[in-house]
């Protein structure tokens, strides 16, 4: 199994860039797309190995970013956390086996633990306060993107961090990290149609949090 390339410095990830420059899946995390990259990553094809590194690491800066916050938590930033999922999924893949799930799922999984790990990190330092989820980046062609760009910030954040658990997740797969609805369903282990209810539902849902927040401050 090929190892990843590191900076003999700071230890990053070859080829890892800044969220700027990453492109947003477009429809290559699917179960058919990612099965045939990781089984010949995990046979040892090196060029297996960076396509499929290509593929994932940009949701995962995504990802990382958005439950961040796109700030820094104690000494970890968003980008540290999308590396440290990097290595631990690629680190995993010599006894990963198929077993009809999704790969996707996986590394969902992954990242989601690594996020938790740093916010429960920060919470045993109480000098640094845990930032409200999620602090996106700029929506592009989505129908949602007129009520998300109301704020982008800590209002949005907060209020997002009101709706259930799948809502959240649903959320910031879809419109923050740019998932289909397929893709989306197979990071979390449900059906289309139940995450394109969940968008619905949580879309709905924010924006009577916002319409609340807005009447008791005017």
């Amino acid at each position: 199994m090929p190892t990843i390339d590191t900076h003999p410095i700071d230890g990053e990830v070859r080829g890892y860039r800044t969220l700027d420059t990453l492109p947003r899946p477009s429809g290559r995390l699917t179960k058919e797309m990612l099965d045939p990259l990781v089984m010949a990553a995990k046979a040892g094809d090196e060029d297996a190995v960076d396509r499929l590194l290509a593929v994932v690491k940009p949701m995962l800066v995504r990802y990382c970013r958005a439950r961040m916050g796109g700030r820094d938590l104690s000494y970890l930033s968003a980008d540290d956390v999308a590396q440290e999922v990097c290595l631990a999924v690629f680190k995993m893949l010599p006894v990963y086996e198929d077993r009809g799930g999704s790969f996707l799922y996986l590394v969902r999984a992954i990242a989601a633990n690594k996020v938790a790990d740093a916010f429960r990190v920060v919470s045993r330092d109480r000098s640094d306060p845990v930032p409200e989820l999620p602090e996106a980046g700029p929506v592009r062609n989505e129908p949602e993107s007129h009520m998300l760009d109301v704020d982008l910030g800590a209002r949005l954040g907060r209020l997002v961090a009101r709706l259930p658990k799948l809502q959240r997740e649903v959320l910031t797969l879809r419109i923050v990290v740019g998932l289909s609805a397929t893709e989306t369903a197979a990071a979390l282990g449900l059906s289309p149609g139940n995450v394109r209810v969940k968008q619905h539902r949580g879309l709905v849902k924010l924006r009577e949090l916002v319409q609340e927040e807005d009447d008791d401050f005017s």
